[in-house]
């Protein structure tokens, strides 16, 4: 990128924020997270401090764009999912240490990093979707899902998005890379489709008999099976059951979402005022309710929707470890062509 076009991309995003990027009572939020998925515990916020919020939704180069805008940067927090996509944020320089005795009370140590770059929102499963009517598996491994009994059955997105980046990262560091590559190859033989699409459609492709079972997200299902304006989904979250797989230590490979005080807030003080709420009680009810996502507060059940799923017993792989082996699963991924569809 030139650095004519680093200036038009700063002045552009600037614009965006335009008259509130100084203002006071005002917070400004670039995210990854969709905007329904935090518009519900940011109203929260709004309603308890009066601070209004503003979302500047970005699929792709969020770090890049940030630094691209520099010191005049209105980014006060960045809001993502994924360990990686933290880790990045901090490693691009776009991040800000913050060592605030409430938010360090509120999360575990093992959610927040320890420099104080970024924090964990949120805990999400990477599950098994089963078909209701011809899966009788009551269990399943992470292993299992290489099986040939699962050939031609097995649906998953791209093997490149950062939610199965961090399972196969999680996998290198359980297994080592060699058992691990050998796995991808098992899970490329057994796909029914080319890998495509988000999460949620990979439950359609159940219903529409392209596979039997799919690698996903908890919190979709809860979103799913309560879509009342897509009668659709609402179809493909009652037709599958979730299996929580697990490594040899039996447990459940999880990553989080979380958030980042922007390295140059205009806003610092309501950045952080955000930040101390959303690592609140309130704060982790609403997402555990209107999201479908595990709490990190100590304690804090689920909702009785994600209750329903079954038992979660979440993996304690550190995870800055997950974090560290997401070139050598990306390249992994290539290598074996995992997205080139099922095995000939």
């Amino acid at each position: 990128m030139t650095l004519w076009t680093n200036f038009v991309a700063a002045l552009a995003l600037a614009t965006v924020f335009s008259g509130t990027a100084y203002a006071d009572g005002s917070v400004n939020i670039y995210t990854y997270r969709q905007p329904e998925l935090i518009q519900p515990v940011l109203d929260a916020f709004t309603a308890e401090t009066g601070i209004k919020t503003q979302v500047l939704f970005l699929d792709k180069g969020l770090e890049e764009r940030i630094a691209a805008e520099g010191q005049n940067s209105p980014a006060d927090v960045i809001m993502t999912v994924d360990i990686a996509r933290l880790t990045k944020a901090k490693e691009a320089g776009i991040t800000q240490a913050l060592d605030d005795q409430t938010v360090n009370a509120l999360l575990p140590e093992e959610y927040r990093d320890p420099e104080g770059h970024w924090f964990g929102l949120t805990k999400r499963a990477r599950v098994v979707y089963a078909s209701k009517d011809r899966v009788k598996d009551t269990a399943i491994t992470y292993a299992d899902l290489a099986d040939p009994k699962w050939k031609g059955k097995l649906c998953m997105r791209s093997g490149q998005h950062d939610y199965n980046l961090a399972l196969i990262s999680a996998a290198i560091a359980h297994w080592g890379p060699e058992k691990s590559e050998e796995w991808l190859k098992g899970l490329k033989a057994n796909l029914g489709r080319k890998p495509d699409g988000g999460d949620r459609p990979q439950a359609g492709a159940i219903v529409a008999g392209q596979c039997d079972i799919a690698i996903g997200n908890t919190y979709y299902v809860g979103l799913m099976r309560t879509n009342e304006k897509d009668p659709k989904e609402k179809e493909w979250g009652n037709a599958i059951n979730v299996l929580f797989p697990t490594f040899e230590n039996g447990k459940t490979h999880v990553n989080i979402s979380g958030i980042a005080l922007a390295r140059n807030a205009p806003n610092r003080d309501n950045a952080v005022k955000l930040i101390q709420f959303l690592a609140s009680h309130k704060a982790q009810q609403v997402y555990a309710e209107k999201n479908f996502e595990y709490p990190v507060e100590p304690g804090l059940e689920p909702s009785e929707m994600v209750k329903s799923f079954g038992t979660l017993d979440a993996d304690t792989l550190p995870l800055a470890e997950i974090a560290s082996h997401r070139k050598e699963a990306s390249e992994m991924v290539d290598r074996v062509g995992l997205d080139d569809g099922p095995s000939s």
